[in-house]
């Protein structure tokens, strides 16, 4: 009968089609399950962080970017002269890249790198530091290498001449953002000042980060 034949193959037809969807539908609802899931995951490990901790991470990420953006315009101003026999020669071109350097950085001030919300988290670690059992240790380093005191720091201002350059104790260096080649922290009496080893420039500095003490 034509017209029984014809209505059983739109059945084998829709039916077919059903069949066909079925993998489809499966796929779509897995997928939509996973991405739940992994969102749901993500969700529990982030809200699993202590709060603390995810501010340490904004502020010690934030700090990274500051310096970036201060060594990209100070690249721009000139790469790091190369060794040159002649000193003078070699001071001559430091002194190029940081007069450009100050010209770029006009308007800077202290605080542009080292925030409140970033000085906060350095005073917090070295005061951390210090309280720790290496913290009488490190007074007597500082003690024997000459201490800085009297020095007034100034934004783009250069380190002064004549005056030691005290290094920073390697442990108190463990518990502060690592710094690209060009900067280093240097101690200026209880100041953290961030210092450009190429143009010898206070980038910032932040002032009084030294717990205090009798001695010093």
């Amino acid at each position: 009968m034509p017209g029984l034949a014809s209505k059983t193959h739109v059945q084998m037809h829709r039916h077919e089609s059903t069949m066909n969807l079925r993998p489809k539908l499966i796929v779509g609802l897995t997928a939509r399950v996973l991405l739940l899931t992994t969102s749901a995951a993500g969700f529990v490990q982030s809200q699993s962080e202590p709060a603390g901790v995810q501010d340490d991470t904004r502020t010690v990420t934030d700090f990274g970017s500051r310096v970036a953006k201060y060594i990209d315009l100070r690249k721009k101003a000139g790469h790091s002269p190369k060794p040159a026999k002649d000193p003078a020669k070699l001071a001559e071109s430091r002194k190029q890249i940081a007069d450009k350097v100050v010209t770029e950085r006009a308007d800077a001030k202290q605080g542009e790198v080292f925030t409140p919300e970033i000085a906060a988290y350095f005073k917090t670690q070295i005061a951390a530091t210090f309280a720790g059992s290496e913290g009488a240790k490190i007074r007597a380093s500082l003690r024997r290498a000459e201490p800085v005191h009297g020095v007034a720091l100034k934004v783009n201002g250069a380190y002064p001449q004549g005056v030691p350059l005290q290094s920073t104790p390697p442990t108190v260096l463990l518990n502060l953002p690592r710094l690209p080649k060009e900067l280093e922290y240097r101690i200026v009496g209880r100041d953290l000042a961030l210092h450009d080893t190429v143009t010898n420039l206070i980038v910032d500095f932040i002032p009084n980060v030294i717990p205090a003490s009798e001695n010093r």
